[in-house]
């Protein structure tokens, strides 16, 4: 670092890996960014109890969802993000802000340890979830960023294999 600064968040080190987007509808959402931009293929999934098996907000436990959309853009996973219902960081954000980017993702491997550096730095947890995994594994937690920084942080600890997805779009073609 310039000054031999040091980096406060050491998990900031490794780059973005994910850029968020609020939309009012997955699948408008999907569809306009495969016909417009040829983004895609979508993996689109339902957040929420029974697959993310834990869930907090403002401390609290929590239950809420929202339908996510997941592709990526070169090497940066897009995510589409339309809140269905629960108190959340989503709604919370369309409230002051309308839809549009909600946060930038960061990849950790070990998330407890990751929101303990948060917290050390004053950096608190705002919404987390955790259990998507297929064998129960995956965290994401957002941290409360944005009046700082002007977004909201995602820590992602990815799980290490996904459940299918409740849908793909485009369809993936049958012709091989």
């Amino acid at each position: 670092m310039p000054g031999g600064e040091e980096l406060k968040l050491s998990f900031l080190s490794k780059g973005l890996a994910q850029v968020a987007i609020l939309v009012p509808d997955i699948d408008d959402g999907v569809r306009a960014y495969w016909e417009l931009f040829g983004i895609g293929p979508w993996h689109i999934y339902t957040y929420g109890k029974p697959l993310v098996r834990t869930m907090s907000y403002q401390g609290k436990q929590a239950d809420y969802r929202m339908r996510v959309a997941l592709a990526y853009m070169g090497s940066t996973r897009i995510e589409l993000i339309q809140p269905l219902e629960g108190d959340t960081v989503y709604a919370d954000f369309i409230a002051k802000h309308g839809y549009g980017v909600h946060h930038f993702g960061v990849l950790v491997e070990d998330i407890a340890a990751a929101l303990a550096e948060a917290e050390a730095c004053g950096v608190a947890m705002t919404m987390d979830g955790a259990g998507f995994g297929r064998d129960g594994d995956g965290a994401y937690a957002y941290l409360d960023t944005e009046d700082r920084i002007g977004v909201t942080l995602e820590l992602i600890e990815r799980p290490a294999a996904r459940l299918a997805p409740e849908r793909i779009y485009p369809p993936p073609s049958d012709d091989g």
